[in-house]
Formats: C-alpha cells, sequence, structure tokens
C-alpha cells in the first residue's frame, strides 16, 4: 500500500486544467435534435444473447466461490475496458458500500495523504459512463452505483461497483480530465486500489477476525497507457505520485497493476440515508480532434468548441431502490481544420450533443441504460452528420447495444455496431 506522502498541490495542477465537457446538460433546453434522431431512438432496443467474455476467473474466499470476468467493458464485445481490482465480500451490496465510504471524512493523514484536494476529499456520486461488467451465474450487470472521490476536474479517484449474486467487485483508478475535451484520462489503478483500501479500513466495517483476503494473481500487468502528450502536462509532483518517470517522455507511459486484487469481509454495514442528491456542470469544449462519424479520410480534422450542461441526480428511496439520472445537452460549433496549418477549411457547423444515462437498483435487479446522439447541422453541408449510440444492460437479462450514423446523401442510418472505426461520437473522438 503507498503510504509516501501526497505532495500535490493545486497550484501545480493547474497546468492539467483546461475546460472540458463530459457529460453535460441543461434541462431546460430543448433543441431539436432532428426528427431522424427520434425515429431511431423510439425504435424498438436491438437485444442479443451476447455470450461471456473470454478470461473468466474464479476467486476463492472463506469457502465461498466468486466467478467472473476480472474487467469491465464498453459493450458486450468482450474488449477490456477497465481491471476488476477490488472485491467485496459480506455485506457487500454496492448500496451498502455506498452508505459506508459516504459517511467517512476526507482527513486521511493518518495514512500519509496530504491535506489537499483530492486527497482530502469525501466520497460523492461520480458522473461516468455506464459500464458491463460479467459474473457467474447471472451473466452481464451494470455498475449502477459509481463513486468519486475528488471534484470532477482536475483530478479525481473513480469507483464502479457492480454486484454478482451476494459478492460485488469493482474498478478504482486515478484520473485526470483531458483539457479542453470532454473524457477523463486514467493515470493510475494501483493508487485508487490503495485509497479505497485505506478508506475501507477507516470504516469501521471489516471483520476483526479475517478483514481481508486477497485473490490469486489474475490481471495482467501492465495494463493499458498515458499518452506521451498528456503525461509530459503532468507536475512532477503528480508524476512522483503514480510512479512514473520524472522526466518528460517521448513514448507512452504503461500503468501498472500488482495483478492481486484485495478481497474485503464486510461484517457490518452503516445504515442507508433517504435522499436526494443533485450535481449540475456547465464546462467549455474546445479541441482539435478527428472528424468523428462520415470522415472521407484520416486526415480530416475539426476544431469543437462551446459550453455544454450536465445535471445527475441520485436518489436512494426508503424502500433501498437507488436511482440515478443523467442528463447532457449542448449546441457546438464544429469547424473543418487543415491539420497542417490549424486553419479553418470550411464553415462552422452545430453539433447538437445530447446524452442522457438512466439506472436503477433494488434487491432482485441492477439495470441501465446509456443514449447518446449527435447531429452535425444544417443537413446540406457536406460536412455535416448524424451519430446515434445506445446500450442496455441488466442483471435480468435484455442487454442491447448499437452505434448508427447517418452521413450526407444517405437516407436512412447504417448501423456500424461492428466497425469501432467507422464512427465514434464529437466528445469521444479525443482518444483516437
Amino acid at each position: 500500500m503507498q503510504t509516501k506522502a501526497t505532495l500535490v498541490i493545486l497550484a501545480a495542477l493547474i497546468v492539467i486544467v483546461a475546460v472540458s465537457c463530459d457529460k453535460l446538460v441543461d434541462p431546460g433546453n430543448t433543441a431539436d435534435i432532428g426528427s431522424d434522431i427520434v425515429d431511431v431512438s423510439s425504435s424498438l432496443w436491438p437485444t442479443a444473447a451476447y455470450p461471456a467474455p473470454s478470461g473468466i476467473v474464479s476467486v476463492e474466499f472463506l469457502g465461498q466461490t466468486l466467478t467472473f470476468w476480472p474487467f469491465t467493458g464498453a459493450d458486450f464485445s468482450g474488449n477490456p475496458q477497465d481491471p476488476v481490482n477490488l472485491i467485496f465480500f459480506g455485506n457487500a451490496d454496492p448500496r451498502d458500500i455506498r452508505a459506508a465510504l459516504l459517511s467517512l471524512d476526507g482527513d486521511r493523514t493518518a495514512f500519509g495523504y496530504g491535506n489537499v484536494p483530492p486527497f482530502n476529499a469525501r466520497w460523492e456520486d461520480a458522473i461516468g459512463d455506464v459500464q458491463p461488467g460479467y459474473g457467474e451465474p447471472g451473466g452481464w450487470t451494470p455498475g449502477v452505483v459509481q463513486l468519486a472521490c475528488g471534484e470532477y476536474g482536475p483530478i479525481r479517484f473513480h469507483l464502479r461497483l457492480f454486484k454478482i449474486g451476494d459478492w460485488t467487485v469493482g474498478n478504482a483508478h486515478f484520473e485526470m480530465l483531458i483539457p479542453g475535451t470532454s473524457d477523463h484520462q486514467v493515470l493510475n489503478w494501483n493508487a485508487a486500489e490503495d485509497l479505497v483500501t485505506v478508506d475501507m479500513l477507516r470504516s469501521g466495517l471489516l471483520d476483526e477476525s479475517v478483514p481481508m483476503g486477497t485473490s490469486q494473481y489474475i490481471n495482467q500487468e501492465p495494463f493499458k497507457t498515458i499518452p506521451a502528450i498528456l503525461y509530459n502536462e503532468l507536475p512532477v509532483d503528480l508524476r512522483y505520485y503514480i510512479g512514473g518517470p520524472i522526466e518528460d517522455v517521448t513514448e507512452d507511459v504503461p500503468m501498472p497493476t500488482d495483478g492481486i486484487i484485495p478481497i474485503f469481509n464486510l461484517a457490518r454495514s452503516v445504515p442507508r440515508v433517504a435522499e436526494v442528491r443533485t450535481q449540475s456542470l456547465v464546462i467549455e469544449f474546445g479541441q482539435y480532434i478527428p472528424k468523428p462519424f462520415c470522415a472521407s479520410s484520416p486526415y480530416d480534422y475539426v476544431y469543437v468548441q462551446g459550453p455544454v450542461n450536465l445535471t445527475q441526480t441520485t436518489e436512494l428511496r426508503e424502500d433501498g431502490q437507488y436511482i440515478m439520472t443523467f442528463r447532457a445537452e449542448g449546441e457546438l460549433g464544429i469547424t473543418p481544420i487543415d491539420i497542417s496549418t490549424g486553419q479553418p477549411v470550411g464553415e462552422t457547423l452545430t453539433a447538437i450533443v445530447k446524452e442522457h444515462h438512466d439506472a436503477n437498483m433494488n434487491d432482485d435487479v441492477a439495470a441501465a441504460w446509456a443514449l447518446l446522439s449527435q447531429k452535425i447541422v444544417p443537413a446540406s453541408d457536406p460536412n455535416a452528420g448524424s451519430f446515434y449510440k445506445r446500450l442496455r444492460v441488466s442483471s435480468a437479462g435484455a442487454e442491447g447495444f448499437q452505434v448508427m450514423v447517418k452521413c450526407p446523401g444517405e437516407e436512412e442510418f447504417q448501423d456500424v455496431t461492428g466497425d469501432p472505426d467507422a464512427a465514434t461520437s464529437v466528445t469521444e473522438a479525443v482518444k483516437r
């Protein structure tokens, strides 16, 4: 476990803060996204019997066995998104883990953490993408409960929890908000695993006789990398904290994992508090990106700029039902660019962006869905187009995933679900 003092200070972090817009919404914004998008969104959800992903593992603890996929996904393809690096046993319902973490203060100085954000922050409900996990029996299941330690930017710890039978598995990661974009970049897996471990110890809920266990070696190491262009923007103290090179780099920096997952044996729980929590943000987007859909070549670039708004509401009801609602809406300027000169090569168009997430969990079922629609207008412009993506996952079955694109000259949407290189969204294209 990391116990070195955290030296990161807010002033040093300003260099990695730029305006961004991950998921944003103004409930009063009723901008028309176009009848074609409405027609697609009202059509029947695609459903399929998605097979189990490869690489299923089993972990034994106190005579019980957990069988699961040691990763999360962005869809049902079996491509790993994040590694599972936490397992909870006993009073392990995600709603109970949430209650335990929300009840803690932000003082971690006894464990070597500095009294600066995000290391002195309290846990809150997090805004984040819907991801599926997998376990047996039951199959695919959503990460309904998401928590964050730290503000949305510039840096935070982010935790997703997936209920699998009587167990819960989770991924925790330490991440930065990418300057001028709509997304976060993971910086470290182990640092977030350590912070959650510290807070589970602080909770006082672990069994005194067997508080913790560990899995066998499971996850590959390292897993994913930090792009060099982003790594070189990190302050030296932050590079030291995540265990990376102190000097600037020319190659992407691998993110290590220790491959062994801690298992927390929760013998008690804190009372769940029935309440409603709401978050609202307005963030400016500003970035050069590859044209996300309807591109004529890999050299098609655009400059995207403008405000997007986000609002998320989470509710825990008296009957124990947990409900999350997220809405994002914005109108962005999108200008075709000659990437060799950075100069405009076309008129600035409008990208109408909408994203909706809904999720809920009770004692029997966890379910979530996400819908993203983006329309570049006017439709008569050769650089216009429409993008649509939706994901649905439920522990009761009925999964679905679909990506569709409509480019100028096409009468109908084209299903490009099986071709990840065919299209992405305006707000995701920075990952390319």
